[in-house]
């Protein structure tokens, strides 16, 4: 059976690419690496909704919880504004998501970063398939937004924290200044 380590973002987007992935004949393993996500405490809450989706599913899930919202930023190497904030973001977790691939012996990888709609698919795909090459590793790319609403009724039947926002600073502070 072909492994996949499959980065979680959060438990909610993972529904449906699990979906797929265990159809396609993949054991998968979750991966949680997202030291983007600000405030600590949504942190928090965001990691408690991908263990209890990993636990009611029966997956393995191995956990890289470094967060240091200082580390985070310096990691975007000076890319703040929108979108190639989000690029250099995507490309920490890859290579995270990658890395730790390669050192558990996986020979693919993939995330949970391609369900969603508000995300740049194409773009996703690209620094997989090339953070891949890096690390001698195949990249799953699945457009599993096609999923999106069977996923979101999967996370609200399971009762999975569901927040309103991609997860770093930035995108908290576009949240809360688009509700004034």
């Amino acid at each position: 059976m072909n492994r996949v380590l499959l980065h979680v973002c959060c438990g909610n987007c993972a529904c449906f690419p699990l979906e797929v992935l265990k159809e396609k004949g993949y054991s998968v393993t979750a991966f949680w690496y997202n030291p983007n996500i600000h405030p600590l405490s949504e942190y928090r809450k965001r990691m408690d909704a991908f263990l209890a989706f990993t636990d009611s599913q029966g997956i393995e899930a191995i956990r890289d919880e470094s967060y240091s919202v200082r580390e985070f930023i310096g990691n975007l190497g000076g890319e703040l504004a929108f979108p190639k904030r989000c690029a250099a973001c995507w490309a920490l977790r890859l290579r995270e998501t990658a890395k730790t691939a390669k050192e558990r012996g996986f020979g693919s990888f993939t995330t949970t970063l391609l369900y969603s709609i508000y995300q740049d698919n194409g773009l996703i795909r690209k620094i997989g398939e090339e953070t891949a090459g890096e690390y001698g590793l195949e990249f799953y790319y699945s457009d599993f937004r096609s999923g999106w609403q069977k996923g979101i009724d999967i996370s609200k039947k399971l009762g999975l924290y569901r927040q309103n926002y991609c997860g770093c600073i930035f995108s908290e502070e576009e949240r809360n200044l688009k509700h004034r």
